[in-house]
């Protein structure tokens, strides 16, 4: 049964959020609402973005890597305070690198933060990373990772984030005009497969439009090119699955030797040891 989130009160049901990102704009495009509820309900939102976003640029005379890094952690600071979210990191990875990291490595800067945050729910792409982008694929896989590692009583929700199928029929002109996703993208996850549902009501909607204009390097463009009313439209739904739950007992990380699984939240800390981070 899929949860409809509309209102503080709903998003109060989440309790502690972890977010786990690749880039800048990722979680604004992705959860913003999630995020702005959250906070409106007092609940403690941790935002991370494993990189700045450097080479996020068709024009890289113009955006040279640092430049673009410098302009993109301006742009993200102001989208997180206009969602009223006080706690975002940046881990500093290079950007378009991430599936080439160490898996250990990854799994084990995201059991870091699970360990300090102690969420009740981690929000993240799904295995495909949405666009089929292979950084957003590597951190799917290590937040997956760490999560399965949980034993199943002391496991937080993992939500993923996702596209339903009336989404991808609505915006299918848009998405071949402008090519946002390569073929077999989006997803098209059936109502049914929806966990949970956040739906922006107008002043959210502008809410999320005016932290994602923060963003103009990556969204100006696309805005430009849709105009104001479908990208509206674009985003104010977000969509959220959960990956199978194992029937019992926890699961080995894969491609990770040694660890075996990671003795609850509160055993978490010996995982980067194990894994020699």
């Amino acid at each position: 049964m899929t949860t409809i989130v509309r209102t503080a009160e709903d998003a109060a049901a989440l309790g502690t959020v972890l977010g786990v990102w690749a880039h800048p704009d990722d979680e604004t495009y992705l959860s913003s609402g999630l995020m702005a509820l959250a906070r409106r309900a007092g609940r403690r939102v941790t935002c991370v973005t494993m990189t700045r976003g450097e080479h996020g640029t068709d024009d890289p005379d113009r955006w040279p890597p640092e430049r673009l890094a410098r302009t993109r952690d301006h742009e993200i600071r102001a989208a997180m305070a206009i969602l009223g979210v006080d706690d975002h990191r940046c881990l500093g990875l290079e950007d378009g690198t991430l599936a080439g990291v160490d898996r250990g490595a990854g799994v084990g800067m995201v059991a870091d933060l699970v360990r300090e945050v102690r969420p009740d729910t981690i929000v993240t792409f799904g295995p495909e990373g949405m666009t089929g982008h292979p950084d957003h694929q590597a951190v799917a896989g290590w937040v997956e990772a760490v999560w399965r590692s949980i034993r199943p009583d002391r496991r937080p929700r993992l939500l993923r984030a996702t596209t339903t199928e009336r989404w991808a029929d609505r915006f299918a002109d848009i998405h071949r005009e402008l090519g946002i996703f390569p073929p077999g993208l989006p997803l098209r996850t059936p109502d049914a497969g929806i966990a949970v549902s956040v739906r922006l009501d107008d002043e959210l909607a502008d809410t999320k439009l005016a932290a994602l204009r923060a963003q103009a390097t990556q969204t100006a463009p696309v805005l430009a090119a849709m105009g104001e009313d479908r990208y509206r439209a674009w985003f104010e739904e977000e969509s959220f699955s959960e990956p199978d739950v194992p029937r019992s007992g926890r699961e080995r990380v894969r491609g990770v030797e040694g660890i075996g699984g990671i003795e609850g939240i509160e055993g978490i800390e010996g995982v980067p040891a194990a894994l020699g981070v």
